[in-house]
């Protein structure tokens, strides 16, 4: 079992009830993250300082009692994530566990969450089945979606005569999600999908899933993976010459910190989703300068994502004088989501966040103005649009 790294944050009222000798129990989070695998950068620690924000910003400490955050590493492994669940809600009195940034683990957690009446917040997980066919009452996604991340490229891009896919692909359920939502767009749009490779996860060396992508003669190649993965499939693909044999690269999901790690110069002019660019208005360059601060890095949306989420349920908590799961979610999705993340955000019934999503275009370096000026955002997707209508969305009826 891996080690818990537990962190506390205690508002002043607690601090001073302290003081008096008095005891009490904290309401406890858990992030349940990938702290060290090819998600950390996107994801990761940087999301335990969100969650520290989060609860800074709700005042510290809600009904009488500190915030106590605890995190762990589910090291993408699906065993390992519900093991530290069950640990987190059956023995710490974990209400909510935040992250889930993978697929496997995220579905894997939502029925531990579901058999204890506890939350499970997706933030990173792009399989639809989450807030669809394995819904629960207590489980969420507040991030994105397959179908939120590419729905709106794919329309985009065909309409644009780029209608021949190919798709390289991570083999577990993050990836299948993505191709298979993929695919569906392309088709609706009009076009084609003449093949598809899988490879594991971390996988390091993509030289033969390129020669396949490149043998196909598709006009993009669409990488439903992530993290390192994507960006080291990014780097070989200019090896390989992709762009000059007149084939698209398309990343279905891209970070901040993958563009980074990328660098301008090879990523200038690919289009992408995302649901949080850090440099959009004053307020998210306000709250993204604070968490630099910590991390000397900018968020990406996954860290304003789990900020969002926390400061929501917390929000929740005090507004109903209760831990009490019902009560809670109930009040969640009753009350717009309002904050650095999304206005007006809403919760539905089946557990997913509506909110604006935003297509955005990675700049020339001769256009950025410092470190980290890497979007450009070209248009605002409503939420309404961006994401799966509730009717379609598979959760049955009475389980959310």
């Amino acid at each position: 079992m891996p080690t818990l790294h537990r962190r506390a944050l205690l508002g002043a009222p607690l601090a001073m009830v302290a003081t008096r000798g008095m005891a009490a129990e904290p309401i406890r989070i858990g992030v349940l993250t990938d702290m060290t695998g090819v998600f950390s950068d996107s994801i990761g620690p940087g999301s335990v300082v969100a969650a520290q924000m989060a609860a800074i910003d709700a005042g510290g400490a809600a009904l009488g009692r500190p915030i106590e955050i605890l995190s762990a590493d589910n090291q993408n492994k699906a065993d390992i994530g519900s093991a530290l669940a069950r640990q987190w809600y059956d023995r710490d009195g974990v209400g909510m566990i935040v992250g889930l940034d993978n697929s496997a683990v995220a579905l894997a957690v939502e029925k531990v969450a579901k058999d204890r009446n506890a939350l499970a917040m997706a933030i990173a997980v792009a399989t639809n089945d989450f807030t669809g066919k394995f819904c629960t009452p207590t489980a969420m996604s507040w991030n994105y979606d397959s179908y939120a991340l590419t729905h709106g490229i794919a329309r985009a891009l065909v309409a644009r005569g780029l209608d021949t896919w190919f798709f390289i692909s991570v083999d577990y359920a993050f990836g299948a999600a993505l191709e298979s939502s993929a695919t569906e767009a392309v088709i609706g749009a009009g076009g084609k999908v003449l093949g598809a490779v899988h490879h594991p996860i971390d996988a390091g060396d993509f030289s033969s899933y390129l020669v396949a992508a490149r043998a196909s003669g598709a006009k993009v190649v669409a990488l439903a993976t992530g993290g390192g993965d994507m960006t080291n499939a990014m780097k070989q693909a200019a090896e390989f010459g992709m762009k000059q044999a007149g084939q698209t690269m398309v990343p279905l999901l891209c970070n901040l910190m993958d563009i980074h790690s990328l660098g301008l110069q090879a990523a200038q002019g690919m289009t992408l989703m995302t649901s949080f660019s850090w440099n959009r208005t004053v307020e998210t360059r306000a709250w993204s300068q604070r968490f630099f601060v910590q991390r000397h890095v900018m968020p990406t949306m996954n860290h304003a994502a789990v900020y969002s989420s926390i400061l929501h349920y917390l929000r929740a908590i005090a507004a109903t004088g209760t831990t009490d799961s019902g009560a809670v979610v109930a009040k969640m999705r009753a009350t717009p989501v309002n904050d650095i993340f999304t206005t007006n955000g809403h919760l539905r019934d089946d557990g997913r966040l509506v909110h604006d999503m935003f297509l955005v275009r990675v700049k020339r370096p001769e256009d950025s103005k410092g470190a980290f000026d890497y979007e450009e955002v070209l248009q605002t997707v409503p939420g309404s649009q961006g994401f799966r209508p509730e009717a379609e969305a598979g959760c049955p009826a009475g389980k959310a």
